[in-house]
């Protein structure tokens, strides 16, 4: 059985109704809200793993949802909509998703989805070191902790996923596809949109300058590195 409390949101009853006992059925903890507002007021009373947000909802939209719960919530974020063009994916990524279900969908994909969006890498696998040290910049693999010029910077599980794996394979392009399924999981491979947008964000909170990485390069056409000084 799995476990993990998930919350459910949506404005339509039966999908609400179909989804808890779906997630019920498989051992999760389930709670659901109407609107983005309910949400909003269950996260201050709650904790939860993770989030299926809808995207078309009255009141507050799932997007401005996702960014208001990006805020302050590191949970996993699936959004979930009928819209399944490029642009409509990268937007829900943009606001702070980790995933992107278009409906309709099966149930055996969103438990799937479920399963990798909740999935972590063990802390410090495969890393040379669990405490790294570059100008400006402190990453501790163990605890999970990013410090950037002495403070604090929140990361959510996905983008310290991502950047724990480039770390624990410095100096070489990683492909697409690899860092995809070593994130995200087997299912995944032809997301290159997820990769853009999360190294977009990486970058903001890690580079000095995002428009001109020194640490997390673009390797046009293969994929993404994380460039180590051999003294770190």
């Amino acid at each position: 059985m799995n476990t993990g409390r998930i919350l459910v949101v949506d404005d339509e009853p039966q999908i609400r109704r179909v989804l808890r006992s779906t997630l019920t059925a498989e051992g999760y903890e389930v709670r659901d809200a109407r609107t983005g507002e309910d949400a909003l007021t269950a996260l201050r009373e709650h904790r939860f793993d993770l989030i299926l947000l809808d995207v078309n909802m009255p009141g507050v939209g799932g997007l401005e949802t996702c960014r208001q719960i990006r805020e302050s919530s590191e949970a996993a974020i699936i959004m979930l909509t009928v819209r399944d063009s490029e642009e409509d994916k990268v937007e829900a990524l943009d606001a702070g998703a980790d995933d992107y279900m278009t409906k309709p969908f099966s149930t055996p994909e969103l438990l799937a989805r479920i399963r990798a969006a909740l999935r972590r890498l063990p802390a410090g696998a495969h890393a040379h070191s669990e405490l790294i040290r570059l100008p400006g910049l402190e990453i501790n693999l163990a605890t999970r902790r990013l410090v950037v010029k002495g403070k604090d910077v929140r990361l959510t599980p996905k983008e310290f996923d991502l950047l724990q794996y480039l770390l624990a394979n410095p100096n070489v392009p990683i492909p697409h596809g690899r860092l995809l399924q070593a994130v995200w999981g087997p299912d995944y491979g032809g997301e290159v949109e997820y990769l853009r947008v999360f190294m977009n964000r990486l970058r903001k909170k890690i580079e000095p300058d995002p428009a001109a990485p020194r640490y997390l390069i673009t390797d046009p056409w293969v994929g993404y590195r994380f460039v180590l000084p051999e003294s770190a």
